[in-house]
This record gives structure tokens, sequence and C-alpha cells, in this order.
């Protein structure tokens, strides 16, 4: 009685929450249908899909580096540095760069070479 909540601290009187061991799965909304299995789950999920981090010529010119590599656009904060990084086509280049990334877009090989520059596929 020193806490100062009485008798039934602060549990009320009957009730699933006023019982010792009392313990709900997560979501559980108090009978109604959870929200989980409310909303339409439509198609399939990949959980081996590979995320990258995606980068347009463009934004690499913007940089004014020769030699463009995944740690010099993480340096420049372009990239996160988790992710591997794919290069995709949007914009133009003017100068000749060579760009070492894990993937490239079909445009933005042929935007590279046509510029003068050269690419490299990382592992």
């Amino acid at each position: 009685m020193g806490s100062g909540m009485g008798k039934t601290s602060t549990r009320g009187h009957k009730g699933q929450w006023s019982r010792s061991g009392a313990r709900l799965i997560r979501g559980f909304e108090g009978g109604q249908m959870p929200l989980h299995r409310r909303i339409p789950k439509r198609g399939f999920t990949n959980i081996f899909r590979e995320e990258y981090s995606v980068v347009n010529l463009d934004r690499l010119a913007e940089l004014g580096e020769t030699e463009i590599t995944p740690e010099v656009l993480k340096k420049a904060g372009v990239v996160n540095g988790k992710q591997p990084v794919k290069i995709l086509g949007t914009g133009e280049l003017t100068t000749a760069i060579t760009v070492h990334a894990h993937k490239f877009s079909k445009t933005a090989q042929d935007k590279i070479t046509k510029a003068g520059g050269k690419f490299e596929v990382l592992q």
C-alpha cells in the first residue's frame, strides 16, 4: 500500500490485463482483425534481391574527377558506401573519365565510351 496504487495496483478489476502472465501476440488489436492481416498482399518479394546505389552520368560529370571509384563517390557524399554502385545513363558526359562500378546500364556504357572514357566492372 505504500506505493499509493492501492488494492489492484492500477490493473483494474477483471479482464485480461488484470491477470498475472497476461501477454498478447505482436499486432493484437483486441479481437479486431489485425492490420497486417487486413491489408492486401500482392506479388512476390525476393529476399535475395541485391539493392544498388544508383548514380547518373550527369552527377559523375559534376564531380570533376577523371578516375571515379565507389570510394570517391562515398567521399563526395553521392552514395552511402554500403551498397554496390550502379551507373545509369541519364545526362551527358563531355570529358573522358574512367569509371569503376559494380554494374552499368547499356546507355551509360555507350555514353562513357563515346566521350572517350573507360568503364570497369568491379566484382
